[in-house]
């Protein structure tokens, strides 16, 4: 019914940077691509970073914060992640999130029950 696709992920060395990009297709009504997530071999799953529908909200994870930069093209139905200054802690398969709501406030970006919609991951790897 709802597809979302990761793309651009790959193998680049410390300090490079990545565009990553998220397309909902399928029965997308009131689908909204919202948020990124990650996930580190042999740890759990955890926020990246979330926008609002009309782009006039952030999140950002402490980790990434000054590096990496949401954005999102709601014609396109896409949503995209500009990872600048990468570190080999980054390494992760990244996840698209969607969401039904227009956005969040405080840790309800970072809550994955507000997220019915999971792309299939795109894996960054960060080499030292």
């Amino acid at each position: 019914q709802v597809q979302l696709v990761e793309s651009g992920g790959g193998l680049v060395q410390a300090g490079d940077s990545l565009r990553l990009s998220c397309v909902a297709s399928g029965r997308t009504f009131s689908v909204r691509p919202t948020g990124w997530f990650r996930q580190a071999p042999g740890k759990e799953r955890e926020f990246v970073t979330g926008i609002s529908w009309s782009g006039g909200s952030t999140s950002y994870a402490d980790s990434v914060k000054g590096r990496f930069t949401i954005s999102r093209d709601n014609a396109k139905n896409t949503l995209y992640l500009q990872m600048n200054s990468l570190k080999p802690e980054d390494t992760a398969v990244y996840y698209c999130a969607a969401a039904n709501a227009l956005g969040f406030s405080g840790t309800g970006w970072a809550n994955e029950g507000h997220y019915p919609y999971w792309g299939q991951g795109t894996q960054v790897t960060v080499s030292s």
